[in-house]
């Protein structure tokens, strides 16, 4: 599970949040590019390659479309608060 305290400075405010690299519960982005390849809409990748929300989801389909990058993330660096 994502650590809401931990979340990446440049994710926009919402629901939806990528956690920092820097997480020291282990569950930060490791830059792996499967949400932002996916999803380009939503995420997008800092100066590093880490993942962080560019744009919160609100119709159905966009949400369905975050939710599978949610469950694929490798290191459960994706959440969502809401």
């Amino acid at each position: 599970m994502a650590n809401k305290n931990a979340k990446h400075k440049k994710n926009v405010p919402g629901a939806w949040y990528c956690t920092s690299p820097d997480d020291e519960n282990g569950e930060g982005c490791i830059a792996c590019n499967v949400c932002y390849s996916a999803a380009p809409n939503f995420f997008a990748e800092d100066e590093n390659g880490n993942a962080y929300i560019k744009k919160q989801p609100t119709a159905h389909a966009d949400v369905e479309l975050c939710k599978e990058q949610l469950d694929s993330c490798p290191v459960s660096a994706i959440g969502n608060d809401g």
